[in-house]
């Protein structure tokens, strides 16, 4: 994942997809006051035991194979979450921070038999994407900050029953491609995990108990740990897609450590192949569900080697990526979950499980949904159990602006499997969703890509290609210059952007007094609130055929009777902080 999260979870963004506070003081070096030492049960004495290619974790001296789940609830939440993850067969947990507020996770874990990976987050954790640029080689006093911070939060829990290990680190060999390049990117990489080993030292000296481990987004950071940091104990990967090369990889790579997986599941957003319309193909709930227990079957499979995993992600979080990701959005169960369930030994045969979304399509085509009108969505679902099922449909733009939320759509049930909806009045391509619920905390999702496109106008299109002038453009920024001949050119990737100030106009020449019937504009999200749509012979004298004072941006298509020589679009309130900004502007006669 793509940005510092909490202390105990990941962002809920799609991955590559997405920095609360905590984290960010963490990060940056902040230091949290330490509460005063409790007296607690004495900890586990945790070990990588054996010889090469036959290791085994112990922990008091029995044999331990990680079956685990990243953790995304609030700690505080713990109490309410951890008697469903013991359910489930998980004896661990996951985390990408440790500080204060990770003593009631810790507590609640080790009530229920449930252990922690305790993480320490280091810039630029999370892979591509992210943020944090740090100079592994010269910046001494972050360096010192960290070597400071994390031993004294490994002081605080060693001997904490909860603790099962320390990972230092997440994806930062790779995220160091974001700030380096070349040779000074190979530097910045051997330093980073040599600070590594610097941390692996530290705590080692305060808990000789805890092996230490680090975190990488594939298996091509490994070589720098091998060359670097001869103090971990264990080596730790995510790895979705292609966690079932991981085996041959380490075997081609001659290393000398076991590991674990610390992420994995089905295929992510950038392991798959685009669409029609040019956009991630998220795989459905059945895939997904065997995604998880094809990523177990592999690692349970590479014996003597592989000490286990933590699949992610036991979140709630009910936006883009955790649709995703997550095995309980908005805290309802899918068939992830119960493949999860299935690989840790978890007792199924009494639950209830979820409905079975088979097909999910649109009437007509996707490639060319028109913004604002009735679109039909098909939908094939059943209930394995017999359960009523009820549906929800949702739209996303995180394709056309970065929001991950899920936004809501009212529908109209047609029978049949056929759910009416209105079409988006945003251009561009947007992931549609349709929820299957039985009423019994389960749920079936799956998803598709529309690109939504201007509304048909009846009529010519008069003002294609004439002459237009405005009252400002912006001259340069981002995709500009955007004149006011952007807007009459028919190209939907071109704009005309305004002054950030009101009142702006736009106006079109038609070379001759024209009658039209439709004003069709298409705004960017720089959209006017209120604006008029005016007319005139002469370009001075202006007759107003249409008044505007609700506007929301998307697609507005005006019908209305004018004539005159010149058009013009007049902006009185903007609707965001910036300039008035419109793709297109089209008069149809």
């Amino acid at each position: 994942m793509s940005r510092p999260p909490t202390p105990t979870r990941r962002p809920s963004s799609a991955r590559r997809l997405t920095a609360p506070l905590t984290a960010g003081l963490l990060a940056a070096g902040a230091l949290t006051a330490l509460p005063a030492t409790q007296a607690h049960a004495a900890g586990s004495v945790v070990k990588v035991t054996g010889s090469q290619g036959d290791w085994q974790l112990t922990v008091d001296g029995s044999p331990y194979t990680v079956k685990g789940l990243t953790w995304g609830p609030s700690p505080a939440d713990a109490d309410r979450y951890m008697p469903d993850l013991a359910s489930m067969g998980v004896n661990t947990i996951r985390t990408w921070g440790t500080d204060a507020s990770s003593r009631p996770l810790l507590d609640s874990a080790a009530a229920h038999g449930v252990k922690v990976i305790a993480g320490f987050w280091l810039q630029p954790g999370g892979g591509p994407g992210s943020g944090g640029c740090v100079d592994y080689l010269t910046d001494t006093a972050y360096k010192d900050r960290m070597l400071a911070e994390f031993p004294r939060w490994v002081q605080e829990y060693k001997d904490h029953p909860g603790v099962l290990m320390w990972n230092v680190g997440n994806e930062s060999v790779l995220g160091l491609q974001n700030c380096y390049g070349g040779d000074e990117l190979e530097r910045q990489r051997d330093a980073y995990t040599t600070f590594v080993n610097d941390v692996a030292e530290k705590i080692h000296a305060v808990d000789p108990n805890h092996p230490v481990t680090s975190t990488d987004a594939w298996v091509g950071a490994w070589p720098y740990y091998k060359k670097n940091a001869p103090d971990l104990d264990l080596y730790a990967v995510n790895s979705y897609d292609a966690v079932c090369d991981v085996r041959s990889a380490w075997e081609q790579g001659g290393y000398t450590k076991p590991y674990i997986v610390t992420e994995s599941g089905p295929a992510g957003e950038w392991e798959v192949p685009d669409d029609a319309n040019g956009v991630p193909r998220e795989p459905t709930d059945r895939a997904k569900a065997q995604g998880y227990t094809d990523a177990w079957n592999c690692v349970t499979g590479h014996r003597g080697v592989a000490l286990g995993a933590t699949l992610f992600h036991y979140g709630t979080e009910y936006d883009f990526g955790g649709i995703w990701f997550n095995l309980l959005p908005a805290g309802q169960k899918r068939l992830s979950y119960y493949a999860v369930k299935r690989a840790y030994g978890g007792d199924t045969s009494h639950d209830n499980t979820p409905p079975v979304v088979s097909g999910f399509g649109v009437e007509g085509d996707a490639g060319r949904v028109q913004a604002g009108k009735d679109l039909v969505l098909t939908v094939r679902a059943s209930d394995p159990d017999g359960d009523p099922i009820a549906y929800e449909v949702l739209a996303n733009s995180n394709y056309i602006d970065q929001s991950k939320q899920l936004t809501p759509m009212p529908f109209t049930d047609l029978g049949g499997g056929r759910l009416k909806v209105t079409a988006p009045d945003r251009p561009g391509v947007w992931k549609l969703y349709v929820k299957a619920t039985d009423g019994r905390g389960n749920v079936g999702v799956e998803t598709l890509s529309a690109r939504v496109v201007p509304p048909a106008v009846d009529g010519t299109n008069v003002a294609l290609g004439r002459p237009a002038t405005a009252s400002s453009f912006q001259p340069s920024y981002g995709d500009c210059p955007c004149t006011a001949a952007n807007a009459v050119d028919g190209d939907p990737d071109t704009r005309w952007a305004s002054d950030w100030s009101d009142p702006q106009w736009l106006q079109v020449d038609l070379g001759t007094r024209t009658t039209f019937r439709h004003v069709q504009l298409y705004w960017e999200a720089s959209y006017a609130k209120a604006y008029t749509v005016q007319t005139s012979d002469d370009g001075q004298n202006w007759r107003t055929v249409s008044t505007v004072t609700d506007g929301n941006g998307g697609i507005d298509t005006l019908d209305v009777t004018g004539t005159g020589r010149y058009v013009r679009v007049n902006g009185t309130a903007r609707g965001t902080g910036y300039g008035y900004s419109l793709y297109e502007f089209g008069v149809h006669s």
